[in-house]
């Protein structure tokens, strides 16, 4: 085996450590490497049209499975082009392994070199130089262990001349996960525990608000058997989005995106407990969201400032669920509460909308809350849904009924352009075509190559953009403003068009009754497709809407 080149030795490492699914855009520096890993028994390889689309898929694969993603780029240009893909999974906290080339060691000039370490550390990943051959094998353990257990991107950095050369004799391969403390779920201090139980006790409209962490920790059935012995209404973060919506008292998600109800119920809240949430700013809506509630946290790894606010007024180190049913135990000293439930609120909350302010809508176009709402009566609820940034964002969090695992997010870069890739690429873990990307005109276009992808690959999944013909998030904070809003203003592309041009089929939206329809005939063949939906540049969201109020554009 030690004379096998390096390239190969890497690539049966990564196969050790787990690895079945490779996104690829292949280049000088990474194209031995990526070859030797499409030959490994088991391997499959989508081969992306851009650099940032390959990270962005291993992100998707990722959001979908739980395991570690895994891209390939090449080195200098190949590794700029990821820098925003990076900065997204660094935020989001998604283990993901780039095995990148670099410039060959040995050249005395390489038009593509590049200082790639600083570039990539910027961005919150972690870098790896593998510079020497004894210590490959330790380099992508590196890789994969930072991955995995601080959850965040890594960068195996790799000269390619380097990899061709013969591999030093070495030891049988370590994965990574055998170096992953198994330290099981953290209890709680019984002392702050207790504390936050006499909180809870005295709490008279107490609310849960259940995240990432929580979702993670399995810990659902734990907090809703709290909230019933509380009191407490429930809500969620973004990203765990659905995780109570079979119940009567869940007030769905919190944050700048709250529908009414939610936002009224919040600001009245006396106690607010947060279970695997980390309240950044737009959870608790710049700290607006709850201003008179008492703040708890009960969390793994709690942080007194959090995006520049103050967290928390009383910080649990603990494990969401470990932590969750600890405090019911507790909570039993104190006897059951009613709290904030009551049967009239359960049918406001049964029979709310999110937001109820009226529009004039622009002629041949629809109210993309009406869109949205037939939307998800006609898409079936056991479908993976991948949501975009931008405006249009809002108005698909409050589909209903969907599972947070299903529910595929990453806007912690507030960068647009992502959807399409991570869409591929649990499109490509789930392998079984219920896959929908709701999407904005202006994100999706700017890697509208990747349709060619999904018709190389065979992959079938659903697109459906919601086509204002801007940037809608621009023209609403120009109009609020009032200045010129024409820079933001492109027309509506015909994105149906353009998905028959890259082989796939498309459809131009003209009534919202054809929705029922088109699924069917989605589900009778075997390709991706695009619906092109049409929607008023003149439904604001209340997102949006408080900017006004408040003022400012920023949000």
């Amino acid at each position: 085996m030690s004379n096998l080149p390096i390239y190969e030795m890497l690539a049966q490492a990564f196969a050790r450590e787990g690895v079945d699914t490779l996104f690829s855009l292949m280049g000088d520096g990474n194209m031995h490497w990526a070859t030797a890993m499409s030959k490994i028994d088991g391997m499959r390889v989508f081969h992306a049209r851009h650099e940032h689309c390959a990270c962005g898929m291993a992100m998707g694969y990722h959001s979908a499975t739980g395991k570690v993603g895994v891209a390939t780029v090449t080195c200098g240009p190949g590794v700029t082009q990821i820098a925003t893909a990076l900065t997204t999974a660094s935020r989001a906290g998604v283990p993901m392994v780039v095995f990148a080339g670099e410039s060959p060691i040995n050249a005395r000039w390489y038009n593509q070199a590049l200082d790639q370490a600083p570039l990539v550390t910027a961005t919150g990943a972690h870098y790896v130089r593998a510079h020497s051959p004894a210590r490959m094998y330790d380099s992508v353990r590196e890789a994969f262990y930072v991955a995995r257990h601080e959850r965040r991107p890594a960068v195996l950095g790799v000269p390619y001349d380097l990899q061709k050369l013969p591999m030093p004799g070495a030891p049988e391969y370590v994965s990574s996960s055998s170096l992953v403390p198994e330290t099981g779920r953290t209890p709680p201090n019984p002392d702050i525990l207790n504390r936050l139980a006499e909180r809870l006790a005295a709490a008279q409209r107490p609310i849960i608000l259940a995240g990432r962490g929580a979702v993670r920790s399995g810990a659902h059935e734990a907090i809703e058997a709290l909230a019933r012995a509380s009191g407490a209404l429930l809500a969620t973060t973004l990203p765990a989005r659905g995780m109570f919506d079979h119940d009567p008292f869940s007030i769905g998600v919190a944050g700048g995106f709250s529908s009414e109800l939610a936002r009224e119920l919040f600001h009245e809240s006396d106690l607010v407990v947060a279970i695997g949430a980390s309240l950044t700013y737009y959870t608790v809506d710049g700290g607006a969201l709850f201003p008179r509630a008492f703040v708890a946290q009960i969390d793994e790894r709690p942080r007194g400032l959090k995006d520049g606010l103050p967290a928390a007024d009383l910080f649990v180190r603990a494990d969401a669920r470990a932590g969750a049913e600890a405090l019911a135990r507790e909570l039993t000293r104190y006897g059951t509460k009613t709290g904030f439930r009551s049967l009239k609120l359960a049918q406001r909350i049964a029979q709310a909308m999110p937001d109820t302010a009226q529009f004039v809508i622009t002629p041949g176009t629809f109210d993309p809350r009406h869109v949205v709402a037939e939307l998800d009566r006609v898409i079936p609820k056991d479908w993976e849904m991948v949501s975009g940034s931008g405006h249009q964002a809002y108005f698909q969090t409050h589909m209903r009924g969907r599972k947070p695992e299903q529910f595929h997010v990453m806007r912690e870069f507030g960068a647009i352009g992502n959807a399409i890739s991570i869409a591929i690429g649990v499109a490509a873990a789930t392998n079984n075509g219920k896959v929908v990307l709701i999407e904005g005109d202006g994100s999706l276009i700017m890697h509208i190559q990747e349709l060619e992808t999904l018709k190389r690959h065979g992959i079938r999944m659903l697109i459906c953009v919601l086509n204002d013909g801007a940037y809608g998030a621009e023209v609403h904070k120009l109009r609020q403003d009032g200045l010129d809003d024409s820079g933001a203003i492109f027309g509506r592309t015909d994105f149906a068009a353009i998905a028959r041009g890259f082989g796939l089929r498309g459809t131009n939206v003209e009534r919202l009754s054809q929705f029922s329809s088109l699924m069917r005939e989605f589900d009778a063949q075997e390709t991706a497709e695009v619906w092109n939906i049409p929607i008023s540049d003149q439904v604001t969201s209340p997102t949006m809407r408080r900017l006004k109020a408040r003022g400012h554009g920023v949000m």
